[in-house]
């Protein structure tokens, strides 16, 4: 049984008009392509896709469908201000009429940022929140080769100032692709550490959106339907990668999950993740697993009914424990789950504790400013903040 919470009266929700999902959809990029009325797509990768030729697979197809599209593959992981710079230009020179991201969440969100760019121009700190950018973009068409970011199905981009190192959100219906293609068959070689991380994030979408005072009855929905698909599947996606119904499940989730988040929000586990993977470089759904156990234990008093559902559907809890008891177990069950998937903490990541500890103000201060926090069920001071940095070191 939900939870209802309290919520406004009204609310809004999106998604891309066109999702193709399943086995084999890759092979209908054509169409969906064809389908905007456009002629010349900048697809936008990385060399490690290069590597694996599914971005030659994908000129191919666009090529066959009768389109003429151009490669871009020089994006970075945590892309940043300076590495859009080649992106934006390549779409511009070559006069790209759409934009096709292709890999996991950083070459998603390069997309996203040259769609919006290429045509407004100015740079991705003139877009950060608390701006919402529905302004003219490039129509962004999605393809992740990961289950876990949801980037897919979200109008966010997350960008790191170049300058500053702060990890600007940047939302909006500008960044919502119009198209998503989510084919499982794409993530069958994901190594069991990203099969863990991007999980965990899928995970930490679901849950975060669930629990957000934005949340909605709509994403609701998706949020159980995604935690307790993760619940059943992730652990079999980590341990066998080549289990084609555990990798067909996981992508679907993190797809759900994605659209929830995307309107709902996330929280506080979102707003100092992103600080940690700006200041230190450790991927993002890396940096979302170090710190679910100690906020969710921070936060879960303030929604213990809305927190109980999660941990029901995961399986952490029975369907008919109490919600306080049920609540605990979810807290309990993050934290094995953590060990488990063999999820490191700072400390032993390798991050050292002066560095961590001088950076505490500065990514309390950028985890607020972020705005996430403040969608919490418990809405976090910096002080607050700085204390689960210290807590989550060790």
């Amino acid at each position: 049984m939900m939870s209802t919470g309290t919520r406004s009266a009204t609310c809004q929700f999106t998604q891309p008009r066109d999702i193709r999902m399943g086995g084999g959809a890759l092979g209908q990029i054509g169409s969906v392509v064809t389908a905007l009325h456009v002629r010349r797509p900048l697809v936008v990768t990385d060399r490690f896709i290069v590597s694996t030729g599914v971005a030659e697979r994908v000129i191919g197809l666009l090529e066959k469908a009768g389109l003429q599209p151009r490669l871009f593959a020089e994006t970075v992981p945590d892309p940043t201000t300076a590495s859009l710079d080649a992106g934006v230009a390549a779409a511009k020179e070559y006069g790209s009429d759409a934009v096709i991201g292709l890999g996991g969440g950083s070459p998603l969100d390069t997309a996203k940022a040259i769609a919006l760019l290429a045509v407004q121009g100015g740079q991705m700190a003139d877009y950060k929140a608390p701006r919402q950018n529905t302004g003219p973009a490039l129509p962004i068409i999605a393809i992740p080769t990961t289950a876990g970011s949801g980037s897919e199905a979200t109008q966010f981009t997350i960008i790191t100032d170049s300058a500053s190192d702060e990890k600007m959100l940047c939302p909006g219906r500008s960044f919502l692709p119009v198209a998503a293609i989510v084919d499982y068959e794409l993530t069958l070689t994901m190594p069991p550490r990203l099969t863990a991380d991007t999980g965990i994030d899928a995970l930490t979408h679901a849950v975060e959106a669930y629990v957000s005072r934005k949340s909605n009855p709509l994403s609701d929905s998706l949020c159980l339907a995604a935690i307790a698909t993760i619940g059943r599947y992730l652990h079999r996606a980590y341990a066998d990668g080549a289990d084609r119904e555990a990798r067909s499940a996981m992508t679907t989730a993190a797809t759900q999950a994605g659209i929830a988040f995307s309107n709902s929000s996330v929280a506080l586990v979102h707003g100092m993740s992103r600080p940690i993977g700006a200041h230190f470089h450790v991927a993002h759904g890396l940096s979302n697993a170090m710190l679910f156990p100690a906020v969710t234990a921070y936060s879960v008093d303030a929604a213990t009914p809305r927190y109980a559902d999660c941990s029901r559907a995961f399986g952490f809890a029975g369907a008919g424990s109490d919600d306080r008891s049920a609540a605990r177990a979810l807290v309990e069950g993050l934290t094995q789950l953590g060990a488990d998937l063999a999820v490191p903490t700072p400390h032993s990541y390798g991050i050292g504790e002066a560095d961590w500890t001088r950076l505490i103000p500065t990514m309390a201060e950028q985890a607020l400013a972020s705005g996430s926090p403040g969608n919490n069920p418990l809405v976090p001071s910096a002080d607050d903040i700085a204390e689960l940095y210290v807590r989550t070191y060790r």
